[in-house]
Protein backbone atom coordinates (compact mmCIF):
# COMPACT_ATOMS: atom_id res chain seq x y z
CA UNK A 1 0.00 0.00 0.00
CA UNK A 2 1.34 3.41 -0.93
CA UNK A 3 2.10 5.73 1.96
CA UNK A 4 0.18 8.70 0.67
CA UNK A 5 -2.26 11.11 2.33
CA UNK A 6 -5.94 11.14 1.35
CA UNK A 7 -6.30 14.92 1.14
CA UNK A 8 -2.99 16.29 -0.11
CA UNK A 9 -1.37 13.14 -1.55
CA UNK A 10 1.98 13.72 0.11
CA UNK A 11 4.30 10.92 -0.99
CA UNK A 12 7.54 9.45 0.25
CA UNK A 13 10.64 11.38 -0.80
CA UNK A 14 14.10 9.94 -1.44
CA UNK A 15 17.46 11.19 -0.28
CA UNK A 16 20.75 10.13 1.22
CA UNK A 17 22.11 9.37 4.65
CA UNK A 18 25.50 11.09 4.74
CA UNK A 19 28.07 9.80 7.21
CA UNK A 20 30.92 11.75 8.77
CA UNK A 21 33.23 10.19 6.16
CA UNK A 22 30.83 11.51 3.46
CA UNK A 23 29.58 8.02 2.56
CA UNK A 24 26.13 8.21 1.03
CA UNK A 25 23.43 5.55 1.33
CA UNK A 26 19.91 5.81 -0.07
CA UNK A 27 16.99 6.37 2.27
CA UNK A 28 13.29 7.29 2.15
CA UNK A 29 11.58 10.16 3.94
CA UNK A 30 8.07 8.90 4.75
CA UNK A 31 5.16 11.29 5.45
CA UNK A 32 3.85 11.35 9.01
CA UNK A 33 0.42 9.81 8.32
CA UNK A 34 -2.29 9.47 10.96
CA UNK A 35 -5.80 8.00 10.90
CA UNK A 36 -8.07 10.93 11.75
CA UNK A 37 -11.81 11.39 12.02
CA UNK A 38 -13.17 14.89 11.68
CA UNK A 39 -16.75 16.06 12.23
CA UNK A 40 -18.55 17.59 9.25
CA UNK A 41 -21.05 20.36 10.06
CA UNK A 42 -22.88 19.99 6.75
CA UNK A 43 -23.18 16.18 6.76
CA UNK A 44 -23.60 15.90 10.55
CA UNK A 45 -21.27 12.90 10.81
CA UNK A 46 -17.61 12.00 11.29
CA UNK A 47 -15.44 11.63 8.21
CA UNK A 48 -12.45 9.29 8.43
CA UNK A 49 -9.23 10.04 6.57
CA UNK A 50 -5.58 9.00 6.57
CA UNK A 51 -3.73 12.30 6.42
CA UNK A 52 -0.38 13.76 7.37
CA UNK A 53 0.09 16.03 10.37
CA UNK A 54 0.68 19.19 8.35
CA UNK A 55 -2.74 18.72 6.74
CA UNK A 56 -4.29 18.30 10.21
CA UNK A 57 -2.90 21.71 11.16
CA UNK A 58 -4.26 23.24 7.96
CA UNK A 59 -7.73 21.80 8.62
CA UNK A 60 -7.69 23.20 12.16
CA UNK A 61 -6.66 26.60 10.77
CA UNK A 62 -9.64 26.58 8.39
CA UNK A 63 -11.97 25.60 11.21
CA UNK A 64 -13.74 22.51 9.88
CA UNK A 65 -13.16 19.79 7.30
CA UNK A 66 -15.99 21.18 5.15
CA UNK A 67 -14.20 24.40 4.25
CA UNK A 68 -10.93 22.56 3.60
CA UNK A 69 -12.58 20.12 1.18
CA UNK A 70 -14.51 22.84 -0.65
CA UNK A 71 -11.33 24.88 -1.19
CA UNK A 72 -9.19 21.89 -2.22
CA UNK A 73 -8.63 20.97 -5.87
CA UNK A 74 -10.35 17.71 -6.80
CA UNK A 75 -7.24 16.36 -8.53
CA UNK A 76 -5.40 16.41 -5.16
CA UNK A 77 -8.09 14.40 -3.35
CA UNK A 78 -8.56 10.65 -3.05
CA UNK A 79 -11.74 9.06 -4.37
CA UNK A 80 -13.13 8.86 -0.83
CA UNK A 81 -12.50 12.57 -0.25
CA UNK A 82 -14.06 13.45 -3.62
CA UNK A 83 -17.27 11.66 -2.59
CA UNK A 84 -17.36 13.62 0.66
CA UNK A 85 -16.71 16.88 -1.17
CA UNK A 86 -19.58 16.19 -3.58
CA UNK A 87 -22.02 15.35 -0.78
CA UNK A 88 -20.95 18.46 1.19
CA UNK A 89 -21.57 20.67 -1.83
CA UNK A 90 -25.03 19.08 -2.30
CA UNK A 91 -25.83 19.62 1.37
CA UNK A 92 -24.76 23.27 1.23
CA UNK A 93 -26.90 23.86 -1.88
CA UNK A 94 -29.90 22.33 -0.11
CA UNK A 95 -29.27 24.52 2.97
CA UNK A 96 -29.12 27.61 0.78
CA UNK A 97 -32.38 26.72 -0.98
CA UNK A 98 -34.13 26.14 2.37
CA UNK A 99 -33.03 29.57 3.63
CA UNK A 100 -34.44 31.37 0.56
Amino acid sequence: MTRKGDLTWKLALTGNNVSHANNKTKRRFLPNLKNVSSYSDKLLKKLKFRIDTSTIRTIEKNGVIDSFLMNAFSKNLSSNAKKYKKSISKASIQDNSKKD
